[in-house]
């Protein structure tokens, strides 16, 4: 089995051997002694298993991509709940799947300085998965605002989910409400202000009456 393992493509082995170390992480954190013990379980020679993983970036990156995969994969009978319920399923979903013990090490890591671009791309990666398996298909400036907010009620929220003591997660459950609220609400408001401001005079074009008045 180990001749078998140690064959396997290196990119194919990676998320293998994330995957395996999700069971150490919360005692090893995101090391090499983790990646060691889940290459043991596996059937990977370790110098073999430090080739595919060489580094807590790659670690955190691969463990990301599979929460995603696995999140649109759930999300994907979802599509007939309104908007505001899918993200809100992502958000849980997403939530369901991870181990506290592990995100808890995992941000940690992320919030050391030298990892900033690393925490800011994984970020945008979680949002940019949600919103996608959510259904969404924006490729203006809302493609862009939209993922920026739920970046932020994302972070806010594993960090609440972090500390939450609350049967079946019932806080964490209820602070995503309150958040998704108050982005409705915004967008509403939004949306009002764009239309009040859509059957407003054009400056530039009443400025260019005054330079030009019509014959």
């Amino acid at each position: 089995m180990a001749a078998t393992e140690n064959d396997t493509p290196l990119a194919e082995l990676a998320p293998r051997l994330v995957a395996a170390m999700l069971p150490h992480v919360p005692f090893d954190g995101w090391t090499d002694t983790a990646l060691n013990a889940a290459a043991a379980d596996i059937g990977v020679d370790a110098d073999i298993a430090a080739l595919a993983v060489p580094d807590a970036e790659t670690m955190l990156t691969l463990w990301t991509r599979g929460v995603n995969d696995h999140m649109a994969g759930v999300m994907a009978g979802a599509h007939n709940l309104k908007i505001r319920d899918r993200i809100r399923t992502a958000l849980v979903t997403r939530l369901e799947h991870g181990d506290r013990e592990v995100t808890r090490r995992a941000l940690a890591i992320l919030a050391q300085p030298q990892h900033a671009a690393l925490s800011a791309r994984l970020l945008w990666q979680a949002a940019d998965a949600m919103w996608r398996a959510a259904g969404d298909t924006a490729t203006d400036y809302n493609h862009y605002t939209k993922r920026a907010i739920l970046s932020a009620i994302y972070s806010a929220t594993l960090l609440f989910w972090t500390q939450d003591d609350s049967e079946d997660f019932a806080a964490t459950r209820a602070f995503i409400d309150r958040r998704i609220d108050g982005v409705m609400r915004f967008e509403k408001a939004k949306a009002r202000l764009t239309g009040m401001t859509a059957k407003l005079p054009d400056p530039a074009r009443i400025i260019g009456r005054l330079r030009y008045p019509a014959v």
